[in-house]
């Protein structure tokens, strides 16, 4: 049995158009405050992470941020944090956020949140871990996504030999019940990543 001490949150830079998202980000800020579970995520201070991870800190929670050093300016790498990693590199962060997280999820944002899942959900496809990954799919946001995903099934792109489980809600206080019960039925050994099968992904 495993259990979910700190969650891996993608999400924009930005705030996007909707009210909605950044309210969402607040609320799981603070739903992971209360529930002493730790934040791991891009670490900047703008949009959609700067409202999960302040929402965290202001609710007594702790976070982490891990941040290449070509985004330290663009993203403005926020203050305050428990811990800021920066690496080197995009490749770097993530295997970082991988090793450190329990869990996923992804939240609205651009390009680099669906590029950030995605990979983690290939390598969950691909039999090289099997921790939660779950889509906040606030205001519908995700739903493009998973059309896609049933697209692909049913032209056999996606075999059943192949297939992956992506938890799905829209409803922020959903998301940590839906990854502990997920991680529940996951051993403890399933969660780590060969060193040597991260550096061929």
């Amino acid at each position: 049995m495993s259990d979910i001490r700190k969650v891996c949150v993608y999400c924009g830079s930005s705030p996007g158009t909707d009210p909605a998202y950044v309210k969402a980000a607040q609320e799981f800020g603070r739903i992971l405050a209360e529930a002493k579970v730790g934040l791991i995520y891009g670490g900047g201070a703008v949009g959609i992470m700067g409202a999960l991870a302040n929402s965290v800190l202001d609710h007594g929670g702790e976070v982490t941020g891990i941040i290449p050093e070509f985004l330290m300016s663009r993203e403005r790498a926020l203050r305050g944090t428990h811990e800021l990693i920066v690496t080197r590199d995009m490749h770097e962060r993530k295997r970082k956020m991988f090793d450190m997280a329990d869990a996923f999820v992804a939240l609205p944002g651009g390009v680099g949140t669906l590029e950030e899942v995605v990979e983690q959900i290939t390598w969950m496809q691909l039999g090289r871990h099997k921790k939660p990954i779950l889509l906040a799919n606030v205001q519908g946001f995700w739903d493009p996504l998973c059309a896609l995903f049933d697209h692909m099934k049913a032209l056999e792109f996606i075999n059943s030999r192949l297939d992956f489980t992506v938890l799905v809600t829209d409803t922020v206080g959903e998301i940590l019940p839906m990854l502990r019960d997920f991680a529940a039925k996951v051993p403890e050994e399933a969660k780590k990543m060969e060193p040597t099968a991260a550096e061929r992904l």
